[in-house]
This record gives C-alpha cells, sequence and structure tokens, in this order.
C-alpha cells in the first residue's frame, strides 16, 4: 500500500498515511487534493486520483514537534548505512560513548557501526582507542523523521519537507 503526506492548512508536515486513508480524508471534504500519485481508485460509480499529497481543510494545533524514534532503523538511516568508524557497510549500532561507562542512549551518542569496529572498541572510550568518528552524531532536525517512516521520500515530498534530505535512504 502506498502512502500519503498530510500536509496542515499552513502547508506543514503533519504525518504520513495511507493512501486510502488520504482517500477518505478527500472524500469527507476533509482535505484537498495536492498531489496525485499517478493512480486510480475505481468504485461502482466513482474514480478518484489516489492521492501522493493531500493539505488539510482546517488548521490542527500540533501540541509537541514529532520526532525520530531512536531506533537501530533510524540510526542507519541518518548515518546512510555506513560504518562512522571505517565507512564500511553497518551491521550494528554502537554508543559512541559506551552504555557500561554511564553513556545514555541518545542520538548524540549512537551511531552505526560495522561489526568489525564495533567488536575492535568494545566497551572502551574513543580515546583509548585509535579509532575515530567520521562525523558527530546529532538528533535529525526538521522534518527528516517523515524519511525514517516511508524509506525513500517521494520527489514530490520534498518541496514540504525543506532541503534536508539527511535521512534519505
Amino acid at each position: 500500500m502506498s502512502r500519503a503526506l498530510v500536509l496542515n492548512a499552513t502547508y506543514e508536515p503533519l504525518s504520513v498515511v495511507s493512501s486510502r486513508r488520504a482517500t477518505v480524508l478527500l472524500l469527507s471534504e476533509k482535505a484537498v487534493l495536492v498531489s496525485p500519485s499517478g493512480r486510480q481508485f475505481h468504485s461502482e460509480h466513482l474514480v478518484i486520483d489516489v492521492p501522493s499529497i493531500v493539505r488539510l481543510r482546517q488548521f490542527v494545533k500540533v501540541p509537541f514537534r514529532r520526532q525520530a524514534a531512536l531506533n537501530r532503523r533510524s540510526v542507519f538511516a541518518r548515518d546512510g548505512h555506513r560504518c562512522q568508524y571505517c565507512d564500511g557497510p553497518a551491521e550494528s549500532i554502537d554508543h559512541v560513548i559506551p552504555r557500561a561507562k554511564g553513556g545514555p542512549h541518545e542520538w548524540e551518542n549512537v551511531v552505526a557501526a560495522c561489526r568489525a569496529c564495533n567488536v575492535r572498541k568494545r566497551d572502551r572510550l574513543l580515546h583509548e582507542t585509535s579509532m575515530t568518528l567520521r562525523s558527530t552524531p546529532q538528533a535529525p532536525r526538521g522534518f527528516s523523521w517523515i524519511s525514517v517512516v516511508v524509506g525513500t521520500v517521494p520527489t514530490d515530498w520534498q518541496e514540504f519537507l525543506g532541503a534536508e534530505p539527511a535521512l534519505s535512504a
């Protein structure tokens, strides 16, 4: 099942829903079609474009700022599926400051790593090894949580997500 981007009345991204849910929003007149996907849903009396992007007619106040969940999939997406020590293919995640030494499980302390580098580092601090990080780990910013949800961001969504393709897989 394909997905659709739901925009607030102000064109701010709110969520990603199934194409069916987006179609229901259109049929109930709660949203308007911004961009079709090029496919259609057919019923006995109706043919409707499958939406890729819909915009709500009424403004919805969002009580919090959505952020990507900190898990293996999202860390791999942020780091481009590459080891942050040797640039090889990542297979696991590593805590820069090991949990055994009080390191927190947060975005700024977790990186993607290959098995060899993860085993080589063990539960040591970086200055205790000859290893260095390719980049400083950071929490994803802006609307990059959307690319964690969908994997690859469709081209027509990018203008609404800003110029931040940080998590495109």
